[in-house]
């Protein structure tokens, strides 16, 4: 399973991340649509890290499973935590200046999304989007080839 780790201490590691979540998303095959779902979400919680909480870190997985191929992204900080995850998933509701869009507009960008927190010690933000497998049938009998 391709893993890796993006440290998120500078508005420059945003952009950081954002490059990486491309190019392991394009490594999926996902499409251009999906891609730019993907980055568009992993730039808001990424922003999220680095305005709550000043640092943290991005953990990427390129997850496999039966027909499926996906990706997971998890970020975690040791900020301020979040005290009503509930609220807080509530579209425009915000404790800072932006439009309150970052968390709820992930969820309905990557599909899975799973938040923990606790205030004063951080939290941990899971997301995953999946792509089905599709095979091209190469003409032999019994000869697939994964397309992704």
């Amino acid at each position: 399973m391709p893993e890796g780790t993006v440290k998120i201490e500078s508005e420059g590691d945003i952009v950081a991340v954002r490059k990486t979540v491309r190019e392991i998303s394009c490594e999926c095959g996902f499409g251009i649509t999906d891609v730019t779902r993907i980055v568009t979400a992993a730039s808001e919680l990424a922003r999220n890290v680095y305005h709550y909480a000043g640092h943290g870190d991005m953990l990427w997985h390129i997850l496999e499973i039966s027909d499926s191929i996906g990706i997971e992204l998890i970020f975690i900080d040791q900020g301020p935590g979040i005290e009503d995850i509930d609220q807080a998933m509530e579209m425009g509701y915000t404790t800072g200046k932006g439009m309150g869009l970052g968390l709820p507009g992930s969820k309905r960008l990557m599909g899975e999304l799973e938040i923990q927190s606790q205030v004063g010690k951080g939290t941990t933000v899971t997301v995953r989007k999946w792509l089905k497998k599709q095979y091209e049938q190469s003409g032999a009998a019994g000869n697939n080839k994964h397309i992704a």
